[in-house]
């Protein structure tokens, strides 16, 4: 069973809640301030966290933003935000400062676990990808550019690139690749693992903000009517 974390300052709604997503082995608990949270964190293990976006002591996506820039245990926590913020802006918003999963509020409970069950099942083979990755070599090194997948760091003959987790792991999945043809669609079911219809946008504003903190270097290409790759040739030893 999986357990979750709740940070919602909606009291009513942690009760029934709780009861459906039993249904589906997933065990809710829950807190209405982040600082309440961050205790919780602390103390005990949980699977995911489900985060409102309105919240008294800082909003949700401030709260997502510091804990993706912590070193805690639990930064790469799979995070689903669940707010009534739900339009496109707020939802690009949410993905770039790291969230998992995006669902606004009134939502069907049936989609919430869905949604849960999704970025949990991608968690659970992820550790085994980053091993296998990390065998074969902790950088990926370029012309002009480097990235540690052990630090998670990307630099540039200019120093060091400052990427929010998104944006890394956009750049990670297209540089494993150099050359391949990703579709918006491939980008966000790979990062995402959401419905891609919805989010097509976000991720022309992922790239094109990438792109920009990645000058003067043209490490991606667009591709009219395909898609987007990683266009840099490997460095030579």
């Amino acid at each position: 069973m999986h357990r979750l974390l709740l940070i919602d300052d909606d009291e009513a709604l942690a009760g029934p809640l709780t009861q459906y997503l039993a249904r589906f082995d997933l065990q809710l608990e829950a807190v209405t301030r982040p600082s309440a949270a961050l205790e919780r964190l602390a103390a005990e293990r949980f699977d995911a966290l489900i985060l409102d976006g309105m919240l008294p002591e800082m909003d949700g996506f401030e709260f997502c933003k510091r804990l993706r820039a912590s070193n805690d245990a639990w930064r790469d926590m799979p995070i689903l935000m669940l707010t009534a913020r739900g339009d496109l802006t707020d939802r690009v918003v949410g993905l770039e400062l790291g969230a998992d999963d995006y669902l606004p509020k009134p939502f069907e409970p049936r989609e919430l676990a869905a949604r849960l069950q999704t970025i949990l099942r991608r968690t659970r083979f992820a550790p085994l990808a980053a091993s296998a990755v990390a065998q074969v070599a902790s950088k990926l090194c370029f012309e002009g550019l480097e990235i540690d997948t052990t630090r998670r760091e990307v630099r540039c003959s200019s120093g060091l690139v400052e990427l929010t987790g998104t944006e890394y792991e956009l750049l990670l999945m297209l540089a494993r690749e150099p050359g391949k043809v990703f579709s918006r669609d491939d980008i966000l079911n790979r990062l995402r693992g959401q419905e891609a219809e919805l989010f097509t946008r976000a991720v022309d504003i992922l790239v094109s903000r990438l792109r920009r903190k990645l000058e003067p270097l043209a490490a991606l290409k667009t591709l009219r009517n395909a898609g987007y790759c990683f266009a840099l040739p490997e460095k030579q030893a």
